[in-house]
């Protein structure tokens, strides 16, 4: 199985964005996590489409949108225009889960759900065959640098046991690192947000290639 690091860019330096993405590139990742916070649905603020649009315009990897809003319905389209090519919505805020996945498909773009660590793997089954990806949270939404939540690895294990067959990705989010990502890869999961244990390393290269093996 690869393994799939998906830089969190909220760990990057926004004064030297384009460089801090650059860097990641080099180093031949395929993807990066871009984390969509409202002030509402979690108590910190980030950033907008308007901000998406500027990613876009300086690398051509694949962007995975977190949404971690409330009533995602009414942005789904904007964060589409803007350059996502995932959209991930959060089960907790969604108020019609089926609908905001088929838009999200209908607009091109691949639709996916996180979980919170306290939401069951079992809310997932009416939408397995229209999902593309689901985001496990290791750590409970809205603040970075949280431990990883030991409880989140059985939850994979068995998301991976539902996902059978289907073309379906699924990623960790929350408190991966050095001391977590092995036991994270073991559970048969495919892709690992990594913010501040990669971005907050004093040589990201050797931390990258570190974390990778």
């Amino acid at each position: 199985m690869n393994k799939i690091i998906s830089p969190s860019l909220l760990s990057a330096n926004f004064t030297r964005l384009k460089e801090d993405i650059e860097l990641v590139e080099r180093l031949g990742v395929e993807r990066l996590h871009l984390d969509v916070m409202d002030g509402h649905f979690v108590p910190n603020l980030t950033f907008g489409p308007f901000i998406i649009s500027q990613i876009k315009e300086v690398t051509n990897l694949h962007l995975e949108t977190h949404l971690m809003i409330e009533t995602p319905d009414k942005y789904i389209e904007d964060y589409a225009k803007a350059g996502s090519d995932t959209i991930i919505i959060h089960q907790e805020a969604s108020l019609d889960i089926e609908s905001d996945l088929q838009r999200i498909r209908n607009l091109g773009k691949k639709a996916g759900i996180a979980l919170n660590p306290d939401t069951c793997h079992k809310t997932l089954r009416p939408y397995l065959d229209i999902l593309d990806y689901v985001l496990v949270m290791s750590v409970y939404p809205g603040f970075g640098g949280q431990s990883f939540i030991e409880s989140s690895l059985d939850k994979m294990e068995k998301i991976v046991e539902m996902r059978e067959d289907r073309n379906i990705s699924i990623g960790v989010d929350g408190g991966v690192n050095l001391d977590t990502i092995d036991s994270v890869y073991s559970t048969g999961i495919d892709i690992t947000i990594v913010g501040s244990a990669l971005y907050g390393a004093d040589d990201v290269k050797r931390r990258y290639n570190n974390l990778i093996k």
